[in-house]
């Protein structure tokens, strides 16, 4: 008998003190959580207020607006009684650029990440990758000086090329600045282009790198040659980075101010979008009057065309998300 309720004592005991060390011991993974959870809270936080701030600053230049916000070509502000504004030249400004930076980056990304990791030998590898991501270092100023002062000429005939062979296509036509003007959106989507190299080659090095050494010498092994082995298994499998890397580079271009605002350096023909026209960006045209922003309702105007910028880099980058996400579950 005394052995049974010593027995059943020590049980009870190691029973008490059970749940005191497993709280003992979640107690760090609980704080960790906590402040994990906090800072991704933080952000959201940070993104709704922003977009609130943006829609109530907004909200009364639109409502005092005499022309349509998202069809008219208008954008004027100089009269506070009179606003009449509208994204719809913005926009396509906009999206013109960042496009044509994106279409001649990720070709020339890609192919630089695929010489980087699995081409080219490691002593030439590691200094040529520094000297890609020292690119990214470069200020948008330089960019701009760069595009606008020695840039813009050279680009001259390539224009002058595409305008005489395919003008029949919108995008090639004719624009309202000459193309011996420089001043274009070709040019300004080139130096978007050059800008958003860096962060597309950077991502998509990295994913490359990370591709299962069993599946290349799988493939090896089955006799493919090293084309064969980069189209098999490497691009399938950093598909997704891919994708990631060239989004983040639309952000970039989508958002970039400075330098696109020293390229285009003429107003836009309303209605007339082409490659070798010019105009201004959201952020460009935000920039270029920036010192004007005095009175509530003309600020309103130029915060307004903020926030449809902010809502376009926003569904950009949900977009890709979901793409990126089909990718790696396909």
């Amino acid at each position: 008998m005394p052995s049974e309720s010593s027995s059943d004592s020590a049980v009870s005991a190691a029973e008490s003190a059970k749940p005191i060390s497993q709280k003992v011991s979640k107690r760090p993974e609980v704080i960790f959580r906590s402040l994990a959870t906090a800072a991704g809270a933080t952000i959201v936080a940070a993104i709704a207020l922003i977009a609130l701030f943006l829609l109530i600053k907004a909200v009364p230049s639109i409502g005092a607006n005499h022309a349509n916000f998202f069809t008219s070509p208008e954008f004027s502000t100089s009269d506070a009684n009179n606003l009449r504004f509208g994204i719809r030249d913005l926009f396509m400004v906009t999206v013109m650029s960042s496009a044509l930076a994106l279409v001649i980056a990720v070709p020339v990304g890609v192919g630089i990440a695929l010489f980087l990791t699995q081409y080219a030998p490691k002593t030439l590898a590691r200094p040529f990758s520094m000297l890609v991501d020292l690119l990214a270092a470069v200020p948008s100023i330089v960019f701009g000086l760069w595009g606008f002062l020695v840039l813009a000429e050279k680009l001259v005939p390539f224009e002058q090329f595409l305008n005489n062979h395919l003008s029949w296509l919108f995008l090639f036509k004719s624009g309202n600045v000459s193309v011996d003007g420089g001043g274009t959106i070709f040019t300004a989507g080139v130096v978007l282009a050059v800008m958003i190299l860096p962060i597309i080659t950077s991502v998509s090095r990295e994913v490359f790198h990370l591709t299962p050494r069993a599946h290349i010498e799988a493939a090896q092994a089955l006799g493919a040659t090293k084309w064969e082995v980069v189209r098999m298994t490497v691009l399938p499998y950093g598909r997704s980075g891919v994708i990631a890397g060239s989004m983040l580079g639309l952000g970039r271009a989508l958002g970039e101010t400075i330098a696109v605002l020293i390229v285009l350096r003429t107003a836009q023909k309303p209605g007339n979008w082409s490659l070798f026209d010019g105009g201004y960006t959201f952020a460009s045209k935000i920039a270029s009057a920036a010192s004007e922003f005095s009175q509530a309702l003309p600020t309103g105007a130029y915060i307004a065309a903020g926030f449809v910028l902010f809502a376009l880099t926003f569904v950009v980058n949900a977009l890709a998300r979901i793409a990126a996400g089909g990718k790696v579950n396909g």
